[in-house]
């Protein structure tokens, strides 16, 4: 292994600490649990976006802390879950009396601990939602899921509902706005090569040189299948159809129902996408992965979504939502509307993601 960090023990804290001291003007960093949040939060009278999940797929979420974007951000240790405690006290130092909005992703371990926290909140007299991303369509179950897992439409729900918030949309408004987004995005990625997780020292995984593995997770989890490496081209393809022409995705989440104090069941079904949808495209590298390299499987997805009667109205190229180095991209396609699209291009300001500024 060769990564430049000190110690194993230490690259979490480490990492946060140079992005508290690159970034003042943005954000602070809390120790002890730790959480990254907002340098005015509590914004009075806003909503406030929190998120979270292991470390290793930087920026997200950390990264995305800012005005227009996220007030808080848990990370965990790398490809671990952050604690209750840190959701419980992230929530409490950016709730500006508007109530706050967990974005989570769908792995069991941000599951479990978002829905303690979305508890131990409630008895604080916090007003909490969770809502939940599983936009990933390899596959229907995973090592960590019960479901399809939450990868790149995170970011894009993070973006949007950031907007929401910033403009004043009350917490029931920008909770039915996340779910909107998750069930209108779907996502799905390949790996040229494995990750390296620091405190393991070795391939969470192993790949033959002239070996792929598509449908991957952002932890290494496998994919659909392991195949020989082919063009770009028709992995873009792969990818890509897999999205168009995934069928609509009915289940049952459970969701925190803040005015009976109370988890209730929703059934939710994924709309399919349709001839004449306008669509954001993000071709994401999942971390290893040169932005030339996403040029192409962008320009190959496309002209894909031409073909298929998808216009790409607005995109995102570059790595957001990342596995340490692993080699590989993913793509993820949000059906929008004109509030989606007014919403994706109002100002952002944080770390990783800025425009309109």
């Amino acid at each position: 292994m060769k990564k430049l960090i000190n110690h194993p023990d230490d690259v979490v804290r480490e990492s946060l600490q140079g992005m508290a001291l690159a970034h003042p003007d943005l954000l602070n960093v809390h120790f002890d649990p730790h959480f990254i949040y907002r340098a005015d939060a509590p914004v009075s009278g806003k909503v406030a976006i929190a998120s979270g999940g292991g470390s290793g797929h930087e920026p997200m979420h950390g990264g995305f802390v800012g005005m227009g974007m996220l007030d808080a951000a848990c990370p965990g240790e790398v490809f671990t879950s952050p604690t209750p405690d840190q959701m419980l006290e992230a929530a409490k130092m950016v709730n500006g009396g508007a109530g706050v909005l967990n974005i989570v992703k769908n792995y069991s371990g941000d599951v479990m601990n978002f829905e303690m926290a979305a508890e131990l909140a409630y008895a604080e007299g916090i007003q909490i939602l969770n809502i939940l991303i599983d936009d990933d369509v390899a596959v229907k179950d995973s090592l960590y899921t019960q479901g399809r897992r939450g990868v790149g439409t995170t970011v894009l729900a993070e973006k949007i509902c950031g907007a929401a918030a910033q403009q004043g949309y009350d917490l029931k408004q920008v909770a039915n706005l996340c779910r909107q987004v998750n069930l209108n995005g779907r996502s799905m990625g390949m790996a040229l090569t494995s990750c390296t997780v620091p405190a393991k020292g070795s391939p969470t995984f192993n790949l033959g040189d002239r070996e792929i593995e598509v449908g991957i997770g952002i932890h290494g989890e496998p994919g659909r299948q392991r195949i020989p490496i082919q063009s770009a081209d028709e992995i873009t393809e792969m990818l890509a159809l897999s999205i168009i022409e995934d069928t609509p995705y009915t289940r049952t989440v459970r969701e925190w129902n803040g005015d009976r104090g109370e988890w209730v069941d929703v059934e939710l079904t994924d709309p399919p996408f349709q001839n004449g949808d306008a669509v954001l495209a993000f071709v994401n590298s999942m971390g290893g992965t040169p932005l030339s390299e996403l040029y192409i499987v962008y320009r190959k997805l496309a002209q894909i979504c031409a073909q298929k009667g998808l216009k790409i109205v607005r995109n995102l190229i570059g790595p957001y939502i990342t596995s340490l180095d692993m080699q590989g991209c993913s793509i993820t396609l949000l059906k929008l509307d004109d509030e989606l699209i007014k919403l994706w291009d109002a100002p952002v300001k944080t770390p990783s993601l800025r425009w309109g500024i």
